[in-house]
């Protein structure tokens, strides 16, 4: 398809509910005592897949349209699928379920679509091995299908997380609320925290300091009602539309502004971006973001802030494009496993427009500032690197085909319609 061109961009959007908080509300609703009321979900395809793994676990949930009522089972009240349950593209869903299911009595066969059937899940097998599941891929490999068999008696585990990963991490913590005893969690990096806030939430405890975490188990959880902010993995493509389209202002409202995920705000701002938070709630940590076009300047984006934006790295690649300098990405080995290998995807993809980018081994130099030029450009079958590709596209004001656009579908399902909303003509 055609991508959408302008001359400059102006309006306000409510970007779509943030994703990783709408797996969990899902997730945690099931395992709570009574009901959860879930507002302002996330109904994109990954999300969906999660909601109707649970309901073949045998979860009741109804949704009217406005508020998702989930009526929590916990982990014993989970029943066997009468069939193999079918995750699409979600990572999330599928490393987390695993953990979920680590608990349990019985059998369950996990099966994404081709993408995630070539993401490895060891990672996530290995400390769910060491706490009594019985985990093993195709072939008894690390590649789903996944076949994981649970157990009831599960054994907490000391644990040093080989990589910054909010999904392993979960999917441990999951297991470590039916296990007897402490588990203790030690991270490499501080990653996305949303699980141990939610754990809190809904009435559990939890212990964190630093790069440690510690649960005592079992625990049983009490059905809150949630509500979902705006994802800023979503708003992130118009904070760089924004910074980067000439003559721009967006505002974004209602954008979700946990710590652990705000890494591409650090950097906007580092990078020289005319960026202004406001209407904070602290309560339910959002804000409304203000962007408008900027002078920006190269920077080096390294260690502890990488898990901080690992979902947004493509864009600033994007973003380093048009800043003056070299900007260097580094410590970022995490993108080669995503939906598709995005650190080559990212380079191979900007380099038809005529930037000047190179990957390495751990993440991208990005020589800056250039002009974007009209191309024929694929998603990869990877929604984020076509929405980034959309955003390009608004730079080059040239022509720009996008080969696989459903991919975007995945997480945004109305991403056009809101890019046309801000889309200006002289």
């Amino acid at each position: 398809m055609e991508l959408l061109q302008t001359n400059y961009l102006q309006g306000s959007i409510e970007v779509p509910a943030d994703k990783s908080i709408a797996h969990r509300s899902i997730m945690f609703g099931a395992l709570a005592e009574g009901k959860t009321k879930i507002r302002n979900f996330l109904r994109a395809q990954d999300c969906l897949s999660t909601l109707q793994a649970f309901k073949e676990l045998g979860v009741p949930i109804y949704d009217d349209g406005k508020t998702i009522t989930v009526t929590g089972v916990g982990v014993e009240g989970l029943t066997p699928s009468k069939q193999r349950i079918h995750v699409g593209n979600s990572g999330t869903t599928m490393r987390l379920l695993l953990g979920i299911l680590a608990g349990t009595s019985f059998e369950t066969m996990l099966v994404g679509d081709v993408s995630l059937n070539n993401r490895p899940m060891q990672r996530v097998m290995s400390p769910l091995k060491q706490m009594g599941a019985i985990v093993s891929g195709k072939n008894d490999n690390e590649f789903p299908p996944m076949k994981i068999k649970g157990n009831v008696k599960l054994s907490p585990i000391e644990y040093y997380m080989p990589v910054a990963s909010a999904q392993v991490k979960s999917a441990i913590l999951f297991a470590a609320l039916h296990a007897k005893g402490w588990t203790k969690i030690i991270e490499k990096e501080p990653s996305r925290n949303h699980t141990e806030e939610m754990i809190t939430q809904f009435g559990g405890k939890i212990q964190t300091d630093g790069k440690v975490i510690w649960l005592y188990g079992p625990q049983s959880l009490k059905g809150q009602e949630v509500i979902i902010p705006g994802d800023i993995s979503s708003a992130a493509f118009f904070l760089v539309a924004g910074a980067t389209v000439a003559n721009s202002e967006i505002v974004l409202k209602n954008v979700g502004i946990n710590p652990t995920r705000t890494g591409i705000i650090d950097v906007m701002k580092q990078m020289g971006a005319n960026l202004e938070i406001t209407d904070k709630d602290l309560i339910n940590q959002s804000a409304s973001l203000t962007i408008k076009s900027s002078c920006l300047q190269a920077v080096t984006i390294k260690g502890a802030m990488i898990p901080r934006l690992i979902d947004e790295l493509p864009l600033i690649a994007l973003l380093a494009t048009q800043a003056q300098g070299t900007t260097i990405i580094k410590d970022a080995q995490e993108l080669k496993v995503k939906e598709t290998n995005r650190i080559d995807a990212t380079a191979y993809e900007l380099q038809k427009m005529g930037a000047d980018i190179q990957a390495t081994q751990d993440g991208l130099i990005i020589q800056g500032k250039t002009a974007l030029h009209g191309a024929k450009v694929s998603s990869h079958g990877d929604h984020r690197i076509g929405m980034m590709l959309q955003i390009a596209a608004l730079i080059s004001r040239e022509s720009v085909d996008l080969e696989n656009p459903e991919a975007i579908a995945i997480s945004y399902p109305n991403f056009f319609k809101d890019i046309k909303q801000i889309v200006k003509r002289k």
